[in-house]
């Protein structure tokens, strides 16, 4: 079955993630997310986009860490040019209002998914976070626009502690939209998308190409410098130690930097 469902109905395109038990991302789960987000982009009839799981209590845990593991600099690569550089393009690009629903669980390429969104809707159990450092590896992408929407220093603090965060502190922090009751994320998000699709559609697609070029601030062009970073980090002895011990479900072992 595929991980990555698409469905248009009234206006409203659905891009659902479907891969049990954590969601985890491989690089075709990126490619297909990828090309049914071109073509909402590209469907006049598609007015508004929402991002959902379909996976009770998991929004999506992140990049498959053991596909890098498993083969090395090569993998990281490809799947950071999807998930960092292309998602960027496209999102950019996209011409209307894209939302993500989650529920449950949003880590690391899971949150950079949720947040190239335009809104997030989230369930009062959803909960979200940074865990990258944990790995040895780096959210490096968020480096840039994090700070700008929470401030410096507690960006540093949740990018460099890798804790989570509950609904309510993201949702305190600016990082959330809206908050629902367990369960109602996607039909909250379907209310909000019905609104945006009533509206007009050139407005929308002029208005947000505006808005996108208002806020972006140099970070576009800051999202290659992020993918070379994580590039560099994943190849490391830090990088190979920290996802190692990830799949191999044991602590770390850091070496002393040279």
């Amino acid at each position: 079955m595929p991980a990555i469902h698409y469905k248009v109905d009234d206006h409203i395109a659905e891009i659902t993630i479907d891969n049990p038990p954590v969601n985890a991302l491989t690089e075709d789960m990126l490619a297909s997310y990828l090309q049914h987000l071109e073509a909402a982009g590209r469907d006049d009839d598609v007015r508004a986009i929402i991002l959902a799981s379909n996976t009770p209590g998991r929004f999506c845990a992140g990049l498959d860490l053991r596909a890098i593991h498993e083969h090395g600099s090569a993998k990281a690569r490809s799947l950071v040019d999807l998930l960092y550089v292309r998602m960027t393009d496209i999102q950019f690009n996209l011409g209307k209002p894209s939302i993500a629903a989650v529920g449950g669980t949003a880590r690391g390429g899971g949150m950079t998914l949720a947040i190239s969104c335009d809104m997030i809707v989230a369930s009062r159990n959803a909960t979200f976070g940074y865990p990258e450092i944990d790995a040895g590896v780096l959210p490096s992408i968020h480096f840039t626009h994090l700070p700008r929407i929470i401030g410096r220093h507690r960006a540093f603090e949740l990018l460099f502690s890798g804790r989570s965060l509950s609904a309510d502190e993201a949702y305190t922090l600016g990082l959330v939209t809206s908050l629902t009751e367990e369960g109602e994320e996607l039909e909250a998000a379907k209310a909000l998308a019905r609104l945006l699709a009533a509206k007009s559609p050139t407005a929308m697609r002029v208005g947000r190409k505006a808005f996108m070029q208002a806020n972006d601030n140099g970070f576009r062009q800051a999202v290659q410098a992020a993918a070379d970073s994580f590039y560099g980090i994943a190849d490391s002895d830090s990088g190979r130690e920290g996802i190692a011990a990830f799949v191999e479900k044991r602590r770390p072992v850091w070496n002393t930097p040279t």
